[in-house]
């Protein structure tokens, strides 16, 4: 008898180390989580006999990563910190069933608390050890391999994650850098400067400056709705899209927001939509054509201390699929007069005291240095917005265009 006792404790120590080697082999092998969840399933229920078990993992909340002889369906209790430390039995509705429990197991690492095993058996009537309690130190041995397997391999695919999303960053703002002007003109007819600033690493704000032929030159600037890669995306195609209509189109702008505004809809599928400020300007005439399609309106000022803001126009791009009317502003530009175009993260910027930068501080800086070159202007508007929001942090992206017209 205590030779076939003493068979029986080898036998299920052998059994107990090779299951704990499978586990590990398994891990090492790279297994899915579910491969390895069916196997410590297997070991539990086939060679030690537990007949029902949850098993808790803790991520934001308890959640029940494996479950066998439980009644299927919903587990309606939400489970919270204090649940499985309770001073009575361990009972929670399965499906239509109440299920009870006769050991909650913690699986602890570092003084942590990371996992739950409820074990139990469905014989209660049976006279016998529970396996529960039997195998109850091995159970919390394999699934504290087991569990903190899970927890790396999570982090593993996390820090994976996080590298792609970072290569795309990357990718997302060399292009952003490659569309947005490298060489703004200084010339006798206009002298321009521009600044950008990101909120994240890349952005969907987006300026351009480009010559149309010898007489007239486009400038505008835009705003995707929302942040990072894919407002940055949809601006890439945006900003190619514009360029290729004023390469054979430099005459109705109504007609070319039109077109813009189905090329909106098309790429963003009303997911996004883009503020757009769009202006031609001809040095013959010295007059300004413009469209504003829902933007901060830009200011214009000139020497002699007179500004308006350049409001005319129509809603934002990619809002619907046929636009509103469509109003083409005009204007005439008086010698050295200037245009301050801006996304809302410039006049939106907040102080510790909630207020606004606000348009009208913008006037006011144009106006006072107006005499200094065009890019002194705009180093002064970034410092002006830096003494105003003082310790606030910035909340959008920013964009500064600014043009002389000589």
């Amino acid at each position: 008898m205590d030779n076939q006792r003493l068979n029986n404790k080898v036998k299920q120590r052998d059994f107990k180390l090779n299951a704990l080697l499978e586990i590990t082999n398994a891990i090492n092998a790279n297994l899915i989580v579910g491969n390895l969840l069916d196997q410590y399933e297997r070991v539990l229920k086939e060679h030690l006999a537990i007949e029902k078990i949850l098993l808790f993992t803790k991520e934001d909340s308890w959640k029940c990563i494996l479950r066998f002889g439980v009644q299927k369906g919903e587990i309606k209790e939400i489970i919270s910190d204090d649940f499985f430390t309770q001073n009575k039995e361990i009972t929670l509705t399965a499906g239509r069933s109440k299920e009870s429990f006769d050991l909650a197991i913690p699986i602890v690492q570092n003084g942590q608390t990371i996992a739950y095993v409820l074990a139990g058996d469905n014989s209660e009537q049976e006279i016998r050890m529970s396996p529960v309690i039997k195998h109850m130190r091995f159970i919390q041995t394999l699934t504290n391999i087991l569990v903190v397997a899970i927890q790396n391999r999570q982090l593993q695919e996390e820090s994976l994650r996080q590298e792609r999303v970072k290569k795309e960053l990357e990718l997302a703002a060399e292009m952003q850098a490659i569309l947005l002007p490298h060489h703004l003109p200084k010339n006798k007819d206009y002298e321009v400067s521009a600044f950008y600033k990101a909120h994240q690493q890349v952005g969907g704000d987006y300026y351009d400056f480009l010559e149309l032929n010898e007489n007239e030159v486009m400038f505008c600037m835009a705003d995707v709705s929302g942040k990072g890669v894919s407002a940055a995306f949809l601006m890439a195609n945006f900003q190619a899209y514009l360029r290729s209509i004023f390469a054979y189109n430099s005459g109705s702008l109504v007609n070319i927001v039109h077109e813009l505004n189905g090329r909106v809809m098309q790429t963003a599928l009303g997911e996004k939509y883009i503020t757009l400020f769009l202006g031609v300007y001809n040095k013959s005439e010295r007059s300004l054509r413009y469209v504003n399609c829902g933007h901060n309106p830009p200011i214009l000022g000139d020497q002699n201390g007179y500004t308006q803001q350049l409001k005319l126009g129509t809603i934002g791009l990619g809002m619907f699929e046929e636009l509103p009317k469509v109003v083409e502003g005009r204007v005439l530009l008086e010698p050295d007069s200037i245009i301050v175009c801006f996304t809302d993260g410039l006049v939106e910027t907040e102080n510790l005291n909630n207020e606004e930068y606000g348009a009208e501080r913008l006037e006011k800086v144009l106006l006072a240095f107006f005499k200094d070159g065009i890019s002194v202007i705009n180093d002064t508007i970034m410092q002006s917005l830096n003494d105003f929001k003082g310790e606030a942090p910035y909340n959008d992206d920013l964009a500064i265009l600014s043009c002389r017209f000589h």
